[in-house]
């Protein structure tokens, strides 16, 4: 009896933090979607690539501005210029794709 209530304990535990696991909407390599998420980022208003909420706690993404060599996984650098190779990213409060 106790190896059972044991075992039920420990499925029970498991399935709770499942759903914590699979609620992240960046994977283990840092993509959202094919979209790398590092590099240079600009804040626009629309046809955004992708939607961002910047949360207290719990971020899919912990994000780190730099000034130079956004080459990892979470560096961003601001895009300041209006041409280029960058990714659009729109801030907004509501739901969101992606937190950080």
């Amino acid at each position: 009896m106790k190896k059972l209530t044991a075992i039920l304990t420990v499925f029970v535990l498991f399935a709770m933090t499942l759903p914590a696991m699979a609620a992240s909407a960046v994977n283990k390599d840092g993509y959202y979607k094919g979209i790398k998420l590092c590099g240079k980022v600009k804040v626009v208003e629309h046809f955004a690539d992708i939607k961002v909420k910047v949360v207290d706690s719990f971020p899919d993404l912990k994000v780190k501005v730099v000034d130079s060599f956004p080459d990892d996984i979470g560096e961003w650098k601001k895009a300041e210029e209006k041409r280029g190779k960058h990714k659009r990213g729109r801030c907004i409060d509501e739901y969101s794709w992606i937190r950080v």
